[in-house]
């Protein structure tokens, strides 16, 4: 009980910050990549969208399905690559466009956000909106039971490890990369469906130590409103879509829509 009160009692985390007012939508785990292609046509729809019906928006990580540095987007991207930069261009010229780093694309950086005009997500923050203090993150580091995945995550998310990574010529990265995406899929196929969950107690956690009585995150792919009794306190935990239109079936995606009346999911006309 003394640890429990100890723990209770710490200051609360410095958080990074962003107030944004008005409609704002919030999207993640596009997974976009040349096997995409009409995941890749539902996606610029949608940005189509958001330019016009949006006051600000924010990908919370796992855009892209790999990504290996902003050198390839800012050398020779490939042609699928290309056409979907030159639509993240035109939202941020229309509106303020944020990118949040996943479990896939953790390597995108300033430079990428500079080239289009976009701001960089921390990896959590609290995002004041007209409805009230929301938790934003991609979610991964949430998924506390996955021991093998934090441990990779801790190693890949060293900065010497990533400048060492990048300082490799780019063929070397994409088999480095194609070989780790393989052996997850493959160390993946083996594990317990909760293990690759969020932790309710990570998730408590969070709640307990920010003060913040809503969370918004991805990763999971498993869309949905959970309400969490935390104490005396209800707490929302709300899952971001993930999208895929080549593949599933039926086909999927969707984002979240958070203005004064709250948030709600929505979905894209174009399939």
């Amino acid at each position: 009980m003394c640890l429990l009160k100890t723990w209770l009692s710490r200051k609360q985390p410095s958080l990074n910050k962003l107030r944004l007012a008005g409609s704002i939508w919030l999207a993640s785990d596009i997974h976009l990549g040349p096997q995409t292609p009409a995941t890749q046509r539902v996606f610029h729809a949608f940005l189509d969208q958001a330019c016009v019906q949006a006051d600000s928006l924010l990908l919370c990580g796992d855009i892209f399905d790999a990504w290996i540095g902003d050198d390839l987007a800012l050398a020779a991207p490939p042609e699928w690559l290309a056409q979907t930069l030159q639509k993240l261009n035109q939202v941020a010229t229309t509106i303020p466009l944020w990118l949040g780093r996943g479990n896939r694309d953790f390597l995108m950086g300033a430079e990428l956000a500079k080239h289009l005009g976009a701001h960089l997500l921390p990896d959590t923050c609290c995002l004041n909106t007209d409805y009230g203090d929301m938790l934003l993150s991609h979610g991964d580091e949430y998924c506390t039971d996955d021991h093998a995945y934090q441990c990779f995550r801790r190693i890949v998310r060293n900065r010497t490890i990533q400048s060492l990574f990048l300082s490799l010529n780019l063929n070397v990265r994409r088999k480095i990369a194609q070989w780790a995406r393989n052996r997850s899929m493959a160390a993946n196929r083996g594990k317990a469906t909760h293990i690759m969950d969020v932790a309710p107690d990570a998730i408590a956690r969070a709640f307990n130590t920010t003060g913040i009585h809503t969370m918004v995150h991805g990763h999971t792919h498993r869309p949905a409103f959970h309400s969490i009794q935390i104490g005396a306190q209800t707490c929302s935990r709300i899952v971001l879509p993930d999208w895929d239109y080549d593949q599933a079936q039926p086909p999927r995606g969707g984002w979240l829509c958070v203005d004064q009346n709250g948030p709600q999911f929505r979905y894209p006309l174009a399939h």
